[in-house]
Parts: C-alpha cells; sequence; structure tokens
C-alpha cells in the first residue's frame, strides 16, 4: 500500500529534521519527504492521511524486553505484548533471554521469529545466550547464534563463573562480531540485596545493594575490554560512579554503549520507603544524586538509549513481603510518556529524548530503523501531543499489570503505528 502522510511535524532525531512536510512511503519503505509542490509525480497514494496538528517521527526501539514466551507464558505472551508495543509506539523489541526462556541455539531464535512474523505487530531483534543454559560457565554456541539472527550476546543477570571465563566469552564474541549486553552487577558485593544500600534501606532494615556492585562489575568489564577490543553495550546503568566511568572509556575510544531505563529517571529510593513492592526493580532505586548523574549522562551522550527493562508478572509475583516478591515493571506502555515527560521538565530537549528511543538504540543493535530517510524502513509513529491522560491498569493492554506508575497523568498519546508501512495500531477515537 501507497500511503501519504501530509501536513505532519516531521521530527527526525537522526539528521536533526523538525518541520512541518509530507512523506510519502512505498512498498514499506519512505520513499520521499516532500512539500506538497515536490511529491514524486510517479507516487499515486492508496491512502492520504491528514496529520496536520500531530507529530511523525520513527517508530520507537527497545533494548530491553522480557517477553517471556516461550517458557513463561504465565506471565505474558508475545501475542500480548507485542500488541501494547504496538500501541506505545514501540516497532522494534529487542528479546532478552533468562533462565526459562534461553537461546542456546538457532531453534528457540527461529520460534521467536516464526510466532512474531505470524502475529505482525513488532519487529523483535533477538539477544542470545553468552554461556549455555545462562549458568556462567561453558560459553555458548555464539557462531551459531550470529548465523541465526542474534544482534547480540548477554549472560543477563545471571553470574559468570570467574573473569577468566568472561575473558574468553569476549574474545570469542569478538571473533564473531558480536555486541555483548553486559548487566552490571558484582553479585558477591550485592549479596541477596533487594534496595539501594543507603539512608533507605537502613531505615527499612532491608538487606541492600551498594552502588559499588555495579560500578565494580563495570570497571572489571572496561579492563577486560581494553585487552580483547570487544563491542560492549551496558544495559541498565543506575550508579553515578557507573556514568563516570563510561564517560572515561568514551573518551578514550573504547567500543561501548549504554542504556538506561525509564524509570530510573523519575524513581528514587525513596519510593520504597513504604515498602512498594511495585518498586522493586534490579537495579534497584538509587539515590537522587545517582537520578541526576543518569540525566547529565543522558545529555553528554554517555548514556545510548533509554528503554523500558520491560518484566510483566503475574498478580502474585507482587504480593508477597518486598524482599520476597519479584523484580521488574510491566513497562512497555510508560516508555514513551515517561520520557517525553523529560521533555516537560526541561531535563532534555525533544530530540535529545527521541533520539534516545529511535537511531540511538538502532545503533547498538546496527539496524537501519529510527531515521526518516528515504529508503528507510516506515516504521513511523502519529502522535498527537496535547492530549491528556491518566495511566491506568485497567487500560494496560500488557498481561503484566505490575506498575508504579497508575494514576500518573501524561500529555500526548500515540494515534497510530506503521510496520514497514503497514498500520499495526490506530486509536479508535482517531479513525
Amino acid at each position: 500500500m501507497n500511503l501519504l502522510i501530509s501536513h505532519a511535524r516531521v521530527i527526525d532525531p537522526a539528521s536533526g529534521r523538525d518541520e512541518i512536510t509530507n512523506v510519502c512511503v512505498q512498498d514499506g519503505k519512505i520513499l520521499a519527504l516532500a512539500n506538497d509542490g515536490h511529491v514524486p509525480k510517479s507516487f499515486a497514494p492508496s491512502e492520504t492521511v491528514n496529520a496536520r496538528g500531530l507529530w511523525l517521527f520513527p517508530g520507537v526501539i527497545d533494548l530491553a524486553a522480557w517477553l517471556r514466551e516461550p517458557g513463561l507464558d504465565h506471565k505474558a505472551t508475545l501475542a500480548s505484548e507485542t500488541r501494547a508495543a504496538a500501541a506505545s509506539g514501540v516497532t522494534t523489541l529487542c528479546y532478552q533471554p533468562e533462565p526459562a526462556t534461553s537461546i542456546n541455539n538457532s531453534a528457540p531464535v527461529n520460534l521467536i521469529r516464526d510466532i512474531n512474523t505470524a502475529l505482525g505487530k513488532v519487529h523483535i531483534a533477538v539477544v542470545g545466550n553468552l554461556t549455555l543454559k545462562l549458568e556462567g560457565k561453558k560459553l555458548s554456541n555464539m557462531g551459531g547464534l550470529r548465523r541465526a539472527g542474534c544482534v547480540g550476546v548477554t549472560n543477563g543477570w545471571q553470574p559468570v563463573a570467574d573473569l577468566k571465563v568472561m575473558r574468553r566469552a569476549l574474545e570469542y564474541a569478538t571473533t564473531h562480531d558480536l555486541t555483548v549486553f553486559v548487566y552490571p552487577l558484582e553479585h558477591e558485593l550485592a549479596g541477596g540485596g533487594c534496595v539501594h544500600e543507603g539512608e533507605v534501606s537502613t531505615r527499612l532494615g532491608l538487606p541492600a545493594i551498594p552502588a559499588a556492585a555495579e560500578t565494580v562489575a563495570v570497571a572489571q568489564t572496561l579492563a577486560l575490554m581494553e585487552m580483547t577490543g570487544t563491542r560492549v553495550h551496558f544495559c541498565r546503568l543506575s550508579a553515578a560512579g557507573s556514568v563516570r566511568l563510561i564517560r572515561q572509556a568514551k573518551q578514550d575510544g573504547f567500543k561501548v554503549t549504554a542504556d538506561v531505563a525509564a524509570h530510573q529517571l523519575h524513581l528514587t529510593e525513596m519510593d520504597v520507603v513504604d515498602f512498594n513492592p511495585l518498586c522493586h526493580v534490579q537495579p534497584p532505586l538509587r539515590s537522587q544524586a545517582d537520578r541526576e548523574a543518569l540525566l547529565q549522562g543522558l545529555k553528554d551522550g554517555t548514556i545510548d538509549a533509554i528503554c523500558s527493562d520491560h518484566q510483566p508478572h503475574e498478580l502474585d509475583a507482587k504480593l508477597a513481603p518486598f524482599q520476597q516478591t519479584e523484580a521488574g515493571i510491566s513497562s512497555l506502555e510508560t516508555l514513551l510518556p515517561l520520557t517525553l515527560r523529560l521533555v516537560e521538565s526541561g531535563d532534555l530537549s525533544l530530540q535529545q529524548a527521541l533520539g534516545k528511543l529511535t537511531y540511538q538504540p538502532a545503533s547498538v543493535i546496527h539496524s537501519s530503523a529510527g531515521r526518516l530517510t528515504a529508503g528507510a524502513p516506515a516504521d513511523l509513529v502519529l502522535f498527537n501531543p496535547d492530549s491528556l491522560w491518566d495511566f491506568s491498569l485497567e487500560k494496560m493492554r500488557s498481561m503484566g499489570k505490575n506498575t508504579p506508575f497508575a494514576g500518573w497523568s501524561f500529555k500526548g498519546h500515540v494515534v497510530r503505528t506503521l510496520l514497514a508501512g503497514k498500520t499495526v495500531f490506530q486509536r479508535e477515537a482517531e479513525r
């Protein structure tokens, strides 16, 4: 289908474009961006959308989604979560392996791809196992995972047996030109903690995780990177010390990128003072000083992407005492609203905020998406910037309702999401 989107405010952080213009979509790709008098003569749209008053920007690319299926279907399914993603302006999800949904070889990669192709709501980029069964002992078949189309490998939050194994894993990944997604945590220092080590953990009497458990792991990985030359992406930064280390590593020319979860930019350790299990996350919510350092890291380019770290859970997973609940937030549907809140508060410009959700995460996984240029995939979001709405559990599309953001007010919502030029979500009121 050929589509003409007219009179939209076209925002493309990759090029810095921000103007009212028309976008021509043909055969799933962007044919041209042109004013009325310059639409290609050969272009015959089968549908024209008057987008006056709306924003048009690239589909969101989320580097961290725990999609659960296959293996944890009682928490969520690919159908439920990709539907939630499309309605939230997300067009690419990075599938993260976990012990119950391990990606040891090409078979689960192909299964995920086949299920997702049938659903047709988003693109899924799979991150495979760094070690066999994520046990941290034997290396996975990274060559096979690379051939199967994995965009990287990781051990997630599971520990690697020792630094010798980690060095070999980095060397093996480098051989196959794979990015290693590192979740920085020194498990011995973490010691089974569940909140940030500080005033709040002392007051509540909860086992704590010091910020050093993260920064030590970052420092160790950087030291190994210097030996191996591996391309590493650091996942879910939470501590000021980690931001400083990665800023220096980038200045020194390391092939390093990093992301932060959107909730870490709005919540702190103070949000767990009433033992709220919905604020039990990994890494834990840290201090206000850490939050400010994360924001500064986004501004100066130290942190490349904002992600959802979407972890849907069944109701029972959050009903035990705080330290016995499962960590994580169902956060696909708040990724874009929370990021745009940073624009309202003046913490980021609109170009910066959308860049952290589009072309910058795209570069981490070597995707051609995230840009509004001729020839790019027509993964697009039409957005109404003026609507006001309240986030409610009842309207969530994800199977997981575990969020601390219920009742929060947001400005702006997704009107329509297109994947390769095909509409995969359209808000009923806008039909």
